[in-house]
């Protein structure tokens, strides 16, 4: 779910970018607590934080090879096209914002 609505606020002019860089650094929060299910939650947010930093850093170095593949779909949704400094701001507020809502949650599991 959070891919496709990260997907739409690309291809919906009315939903600000941002919204799509937001949703990216949930689904990489998430990709990794399922991975690491075991680890601390400091150590999930420093990982999701690190993969979103290195792929928005990544859109600095411009070879060929690395033009070609943001050409294809996959280099266009993972890789990205260019450096923002906003999408590093989205990608910190994502995964804060996916690590209070697992909190939430898990809070209210243990409660029940």
């Amino acid at each position: 779910m959070t891919i496709f609505f990260g997907i739409m606020s690309r291809r919906i002019p009315q939903i600000p970018l941002i919204t799509g860089d937001f949703l990216y650094a949930v689904m990489i929060y998430l990709l990794v607590r399922i991975v690491f299910t075991d680890k601390k939650a400091l150590y999930i947010i420093m990982t999701s934080l690190l993969i979103c930093y290195s792929i928005e850093f990544l859109q600095l170095y411009q070879g060929n090879w690395m033009i070609e593949l943001r050409k294809t779909l996959f280099g266009r949704y993972v890789l990205g096209q260019g450096f923002l400094w906003s999408d590093i701001l989205a990608y910190t507020f994502g995964i804060f914002f996916a690590f209070s809502i697992e909190k939430i949650v898990l809070k209210y599991i243990n409660r029940v």
